[in-house]
C-alpha cells in the first residue's frame, strides 16, 4: 500500500497521529464526524433539489414549471448531475496543486450555498429572469460540488493511513451520513416542493447547505488538525510558484469560459439542445477518461506497482460507470414511474412522488452499519472479498432491481395505463439497488484512496466521480422515455438496463482473478 509520505506534506505522521489514531466517534477518528455532518448537509441540499428538477421543468407554466418536454427535462437533469461529478476532476487537481483539500471544501461549500440561494430566489425574479437565476444556481452548485465532493472523500481516506478493513468501515459510516442527508432532504424538500411551492422546496435545500458550511467552518480545525492542509509541493520554491500560477490561470480561464457560455445562452445568442448536448458529452467524457489514463501511464512517472494499481482503477472506472448509468435513473425514469404509474395513496393521503427517492436512503441508513460490520467480520475470518468481487455483486443486485421493474412496467402496459401498480415494486427494486450500491460505492471510494499514487489522490478521486458523471449522462438520456403517452417504451428502458447490468456482472466476474493478482500487497 502506498504510504502517506509518498505525497509531500507540510506536516509529519507524528503531527497527524493524534487525529488519525483517535477512536472517539464510534471507534473512528473525531475528524470523521466533522466530515460526516458536512457531507450530510451537502447531500441534504443536493438530493433535496435533484428529484424536484425533472418534475418542475416538465410541469406546465400554469403549474409554476417551465413546461419543457420530458426528454429535455430528463436530459438537463442528467447533464447537471454529470457536470456535478465531472467538476470533481479539476476540483481534485486544484486542491492537490493549489488550494489544499480543506480550503477547497470550504470554498466549494460557499459556492453551493450561493447556488441554492439563486435557485430559491428564481421564483421572485419574474418571468424574464426566472430561468436565468435558476440555471445560474445550477452552475454555481456544479462548480462548488467539484471542489467539495472529491476532496472531502480524500480527507476521509487520510484519516486511515493504515488502510485495510477499518478504512472500508470508515467509508461505510461516511456513506451512511450521505444518505441521512439524502433521506431527510428528499422528504422535506419533496413535500414543500410538490405540496406548497417549487421554490419553497428549493429554498429548504439551500438552508441545509448553509448548515453544512457553518459546521465545517467551526469544527475542521479542532478535529482534523493538519490533515487536508497540505498540497503537492516541488522542492524548488521557484518551480512551486510557477506551478501554482499555472493552476490559478487555468482555473480562472475555465471559469471565464463557463461564464461566457452562460451569458451567451441567457441572451439567446446560443441555442442549446439538451438531448444533443448530453449525447455528445457522453462520447467526450469517455474520451477524456481514456486520455487521462493514457497520460498517467505514459507521463505520470509511475512505478511498476503503481501502473498495475492505476490499471485496476481503470477497470473499476468502467464498471462503475455502467452501474451508475442504471442507478442514477432514480431521479428520471424511476421518478417519472412513481409519479405516473404508482399508487401513492396511503390511508387517504397521497404521498409526494419525490418521497420514493428517500427509500434508497432509508435502506442505506439501515444497512450501511450491517455492511461495515460484515466487511470487518469477514476480514477477521480470512475471507475478505476483493474490490472487484464486491463490484460484481453490486452490478448483479442492481440488475435484479431493474429486472423487477420490467414486470411492473408490463402490468402498466397490459392495462393500457389505466392501472396504478403497487408501490412495493419500486420499494423492493430500490432495496436490491441499495444492496448493490453498498457493495460498490463505498468500496469504490475506499479503493481510489488505497490504489491511487498519493501524489495523485485528489485527481483519482475526480476520476471516480467521472464514472458517476458518465453514468448520470446516460441515465438522463434514457430516463425521459418513461411517458404515459408512449407506454411501450417503459418496459424497454428497464429490460435494456437489466441486460446491460447482467452482462457487466458476468464480464467482471471473469476478470476477478487477474485483477486480484495486480492488487497484491494492497490492503
Amino acid at each position: 500500500m502506498a504510504q502517506p509520505s509518498d505525497r509531500p506534506a507540510a506536516y509529519s505522521a507524528a503531527d497527524a497521529a493524534p487525529y488519525t489514531a483517535d477512536t472517539r466517534f464510534f471507534g473512528h477518528p473525531r475528524g470523521l464526524s466533522t466530515l460526516f455532518f458536512t457531507e450530510m448537509w451537502e447531500r441534504f441540499s443536493y438530493y433535496g433539489l435533484r428529484p424536484l428538477l425533472v418534475l418542475f421543468m416538465a410541469a406546465a407554466l400554469a403549474d409554476g414549471g417551465f413546461g419543457f418536454e420530458r426528454t429535455q427535462a430528463s436530459a438537463i437533469v442528467g447533464i447537471y448531475a454529470a457536470c456535478v461529478y465531472l467538476a470533481s476532476l479539476p476540483g481534485g487537481w486544484i486542491a492537490d496543486r493549489w488550494l489544499g483539500l480543506r480550503r477547497a471544501i470550504f470554498i466549494g461549500a460557499l459556492l453551493i450555498t450561493g447556488g441554492h440561494l439563486a435557485i430559491g430566489l428564481s421564483g421572485l425574479a419574474g418571468a424574464a429572469l426566472s430561468q436565468t437565476f435558476f440555471f445560474l444556481g445550477l452552475v454555481l452548485i456544479v462548480l462548488g460540488t467539484g471542489l467539495l465532493k472529491p476532496n472531502i472523500s480524500a480527507i476521509v481516506g487520510d484519516l486511515y493511513p493504515q488502510g485495510g478493513a477499518r478504512r472500508d468501515a470508515g467509508f461505510s459510516i461516511f456513506y451512511m451520513g450521505i444518505n441521512v442527508g439524502a433521506f431527510l432532504g428528499q422528504l422535506i424538500t419533496g413535500y414543500l416542493g410538490e405540496r406548497v411551492s417549487w421554490h419553497m422546496g428549493f429554498g429548504a435545500a439551500g438552508i441545509g447547505m448553509a448548515a453544512g458550511l457553518l459546521w465545517f467552518w467551526l469544527r475542521a480545525g479542532s478535529t482534523l488538525g493538519p490533515i487536508g492542509q497540505d498540497i503537492v509541493r516541488d522542492p524548488d520554491p521557484a518551480v512551486q510558484a510557477r506551478q501554482e500560477a499555472k493552476v490559478r490561470t487555468a482555473t480562472l480561464a475555465g471559469v471565464g469560459i463557463v461564464a461566457l457560455l452562460f451569458v451567451l445562452a441567457s441572451l439567446g445568442i446560443v441555442t442549446l439542445d439538451p438531448v444533443a448536448i448530453g449525447g455528445a458529452m457522453t462520447f467526450v467524457l469517455v474520451g477524456l477518461a481514456v486520455a487521462f489514463f493514457a497520460f498517467m501511464f505514459l507521463f505520470g512517472g509511475l512505478t511498476g506497482d503503481e501502473r498495475k494499481r492505476v490499471a485496476v482503477i481503470f477497470v473499476l472506472f468502467v464498471f462503475a460507470a455502467i452501474f451508475w448509468a442504471a442507478f442514477e435513473q432514480a431521479p428520471t425514469s424511476l421518478q417519472l414511474f412513481a409519479n405516473d404509474f404508482t399508487d401513492r395513496t396511503l390511508f387517504g393521503f397521497e404521498m409526494p412522488a419525490t418521497w420514493f427517492q428517500s427509500v434508497n436512503s432509508a435502506f442505506i441508513i439501515m444497512l450501511a452499519p450491517v455492511f461495515a460490520a460484515l466487511w470487518v467480520g469477514m476480514a477477521k475470518r480470512g475471507i475478505e472479498l476483493s474490490s472487484p468481487s464486491k463490484f460484481a455483486l453490486g452490478l448483479g443486485f442492481a440488475g435484479l432491481g431493474f429486472l423487477l421493474m420490467v414486470f411492473a412496467a408490463n402490468e402498466v402496459v397490459r392495462s393500457n395505463g389505466t392501472v396504478l401498480v403497487s408501490p412495493w415494486w419500486l420499494i423492493v427494486s430500490y432495496l436490491l439497488q441499495t444492496v448493490g450500491e453498498l457493495c460498490l460505492s463505498p468500496v469504490g471510494l475506499s479503493s481510489m484512496t488505497t490504489l491511487a499514487p498519493r501524489r495523485y489522490v485528489g485527481q483519482m478521486m475526480g476520476i471516480w466521480f467521472l464514472a458517476a458523471s458518465v453514468g448520470n449522462l446516460v441515465a438522463g438520456l434514457v430516463g425521459g422515455h418513461v411517458d404515459p403517452t408512449k407506454l411501450e417504451q417503459t418496459p424497454a428502458v428497464f429490460s435494456g438496463t437489466a441486460i446491460a447490468l447482467f452482462v457487466a456482472t458476468l464480464i467482471l466476474g471473469l476478470m476477478i482473478v487477474p485483477i486480484r493478482r495486480m492488487m497484491v500487497g494492497v490492503k
